[in-house]
């Protein structure tokens, strides 16, 4: 009798603790108004689409356990849809977001409504469009707060700073995809990169709308630094000020200082700074880290950290005003030894859950391709020798259906839209880092997807190759978290780099680049059911990004 009083008492206590959860998490219901609005930049004004009439975008704010409703209403000229960069979905990939992948896009005039639960997640995470080029202009930040009454796992910041860095082309981003789809060749870099929208003093007609972020001397605030980009790595750095590295893709990490930080496209890094200079004007700063053999937008971006206290110059007319700023120290744009020791020093902030035993073991060659034409003279065949460039993983290069998403068709059993044999290893093995034969240049067009057993342990080691150029491409997988256990330079051995593998603390993260002319290992387990993404960016083409999808068979069991 006795202890079933005990279980009962426990079971009370129990209940309480999940009612008093639930009455702590929120209910989040928006609205994002896609539509153009004009927007001045580089002295010329645009018709840029934006949410809300917002560039970038509104940031959304939420604690780990709330749920969202987020109601898009499409009043732009092109289809749309909206992906929550890093959110799990947890059995919910029908709100991920990629177009023809978990969804058929928005048209225009119409609206969907996104919803979602934040589920054992907390940090920095963004949400942008995930239709072509669109997210050039629409994106936002996604800032996700530990539950009310769990602290941080570090000193709490005074308040937080978001820094989202972004790309500005000088006309419409759409036509520089279109053109580019055409012609088969590179597309234009951008004209500018921005942070919080704006592109900074260093820029034509900019310094006016120069971000500026007023600090009190002895503040630790919290910068919430996101690559919002199309395609670009970017080191990132604060003049005179440490940088404490404290969190990436929604993780917390062990905590180090440093005086830069590095970014792909779609990664977030949160770094804590302390006011402890002489009261000043400080430049943030942002330029590329470009590790291909190809054209790249060679500017800074840059805003200014702020004093409140900081002195004035004196004196009358042109003399009088604010002092200069400070400019930090940057590596150059080819630094990979730099890019190389700041991602090497990331590790876990305690043990990681990683797994020991692999099920998958998955070995994906990650790199460029070239498309032979007919008429190489065509104006269609713009690309090295009168081809088209074209992006591959495993010398497949995807191609997104057109009448129905992969979900739709997973669910309802549509032939003709996609297959399921995407290969595990490369169809060739050879030099994937040497020189590599012309006759391994050219991919294959197709929509397959590989199929994962729920709850597998799954190991994938992505291998960048020389074709075309080595680069540091950034992967993103949807859907998952996965533990970055190893990486180097040249090709992988199976036989003896594992034996390095990190399998205490390694990073945990959503995107991750391949070293350029190198690899990088993820583990992860397959818990999530769904058809996600795996997409990969490549500076030369910045089109037609190359996916491989993961569909995880327990959808229909």
């Amino acid at each position: 009798m006795e202890s079933l009083r005990r279980l009962s008492f426990v079971s009370c206590i129990a209940l309480l603790a999940y009612f008093a959860f639930l009455a702590s998490a929120e209910h989040h219901v928006r609205q994002f108004v896609i539509a153009p609005r004009p927007v001045t930049r580089l002295c010329r004004t645009h018709q840029s689409i934006t949410v809300n009439g917002q560039f970038p975008g509104p940031t959304l704010e939420v604690r780990n356990g709330d749920s969202v409703a987020i109601t898009v209403i499409n009043r732009a000229r092109y289809n749309i849809s909206i992906h929550w960069h890093g959110l799990r979905q947890m059995r919910n990939p029908w709100a991920d977001g990629p177009e023809y992948i978990t969804q058929c896009p928005i048209r225009p005039g119409q609206s969907y409504t996104y919803k979602f639960t934040i589920e054992d997640q907390e940090g920095t995470l963004w949400w942008h469009a995930h239709s072509r080029w669109l997210r050039a202009t629409v994106y936002g930040a996604l800032i996700i707060y530990p539950r009310l009454g769990s602290p941080y796992p570090f000193s709490m910041p005074k308040r937080d700073i978001p820094i989202l860095l972004g790309e500005w082309w000088d006309r419409n981003p759409m036509d520089v995809l279109r053109q580019a789809q055409f012609t088969g060749a590179a597309a234009n870099v951008s004209d500018a990169y921005t942070i919080n929208g704006q592109p900074g003093d260093l820029y034509r007609c900019s310094r006016a709308g120069t971000m500026r972020f007023p600090i009190f001397p002895g503040e630790t605030v919290q910068l919430r630094v996101i690559n919002a980009g199309m395609n670009q790595e970017l080191f990132f750095s604060v003049a005179n000020h440490q940088l404490t590295v404290v969190e990436t893709d929604s993780a917390y990490t062990k905590p180090f200082t440093t005086n830069v930080i590095m970014l792909g496209p779609g990664q977030t890094t949160n770094v804590l700074i302390t006011a402890n200079q002489r009261p000043g004007r400080y430049y943030m700063a942002a330029r590329a880290y470009n590790s291909a053999n190809a054209p790249f937008d060679n500017t800074t971006t840059t805003a200014i950290l702020q004093y409140v206290n900081a002195p004035t110059r004196r004196g009358r007319g042109r003399g009088r005003g604010q002092m200069a700023p400070v400019f930090p120290v940057l590596p150059g744009f080819n630094d990979t030894a730099t890019a190389t020791a700041f991602t090497n020093r990331l590790r876990y902030w305690k043990r990681a859950p990683v797994p020991q035993q692999i099920d998958e073991n998955l070995f994906f060659t990650v790199g460029l391709g070239l498309i032979n034409c007919a008429n190489p003279n065509s104006p269609r065949c713009q690309g090295p020798n009168g081809t088209r460039f074209a992006a591959s993983i495993n010398n497949m290069s995807f191609v997104l259906p057109r009448r129905n998403s992969v979900m739709q068709a997973y669910y309802q059993g549509m032939p003709g839209i996609f297959t399921t044999d995407f290969p595990p290893v490369p169809p060739v093995q050879f030099d994937y880092t040497g020189n590599v034969s012309r006759a391994l240049w050219q991919p294959i067009k197709g929509t397959k997807a590989y199929k994962l057993k729920y709850r597998a342990n799954v190991q994938i080691v992505l291998q960048d190759t020389s074709i075309v150029t080595p680069e540091n491409h950034p992967m993103h997988l949807h859907g998952y978290q996965f533990y970055v256990v190893g990486s180097g330079f040249g090709n992988f051995n199976p036989r003896t780099d594992p034996a390095r593998f990190n399998l205490f603390d390694p990073p945990e993260r959503n995107t991750i680049g391949t070293p350029p002319g190198g690899w990088v290992a993820i583990r992860f387990v397959a818990d999530n059911p769904g058809a996600w993404f795996m997409i990969a960016s490549f500076a030369k083409t910045s089109i037609g990004q190359n996916i491989g999808i993961f569909t995880n068979t327990h959808l229909k069991e």
